[in-house]
């Protein structure tokens, strides 16, 4: 359920537009409320709590607010994650298999349900992170960027007891250009977006999903 973690909480921090800020607090507290749809291609690099073990993906993402998003995985596997309003599915190929979980469920084992929300403050202790600070704290993570044209923020959780222990949001001048998780297990998950594009036009097949004949389905509360 990695993924569908973390897509999720990269739609809920996609799901609006920048503009010029004179911090990337503020900024990204724009990127919370704007917005309705978008579209573009990533980079998604999972490393080990001990560094030693990096999972690199790539693929590109759709989404329409609210909780309508659709992530497809072309390499090294295809998987396809799927939200569509009330449930959340995951088709990965190779196994010809679906895993469905209640959008809710789903939603709120994230901090997806956090940011979607417009709770920030609420729920998060935000900060700007300079650069050096940045690339100090990712220097152990072979999947981490060292770019210092990255403005970065950290949101601390209130709640201590969560799935994460930070997020981390990167942009590049208005731009959103980076996303970096580190769980409460010690494992970091990054994404990386290119070719991003707002307020876009998207038919509502593409976040429809049916099962492909001959596959498993698996339904988990």
């Amino acid at each position: 359920m990695e993924k569908i973690k973390l897509a999720i909480f990269a739609v809920a921090v996609l799901s609006c537009s920048a503009s010029a800020y004179a911090d990337g607090v503020e900024t990204l507290r724009s990127f919370v409320k704007d917005v309705q749809s978008g579209r573009g291609a990533f980079i998604q690099v999972v490393t080990s709590p001990d560094g030693k073990r990096v999972r690199r993906s790539s693929g590109s993402l759709e989404f329409q607010r609210p909780d309508h998003f659709r992530f497809t995985y072309q390499k090294p596997l295809e998987q396809v994650i799927v939200g569509d309003g009330k449930k959340v599915w995951l088709w990965d190929a190779d196994l010809n298999q679906v895993t469905v979980r209640p959008m809710g469920h789903a939603m709120g084992s994230t901090p997806a349900a956090l940011l979607a929300g417009g709770s920030l403050d609420k729920d998060f202790v935000l900060k700007n992170l300079p650069a050096s600070s940045a690339s100090a704290a990712s220097a152990t993570s072979p999947g981490s960027l060292q770019d210092a044209s990255l403005e970065w923020v950290e949101a601390l959780p209130r709640q201590k007891d969560g799935q994460f222990q930070w997020v981390r949001v990167g942009f590049r001048g208005p731009n959103l250009a980076a996303l970096e998780i580190l769980d409460s297990f010690g494992q970091r998950s990054r994404l990386d977006f290119a070719q991003f594009e707002s307020k876009v036009t998207l038919p509502p097949a593409r976040f429809q999903f049916t099962p492909p004949p001959g596959a498993d389905v698996l339904n988990q509360p």
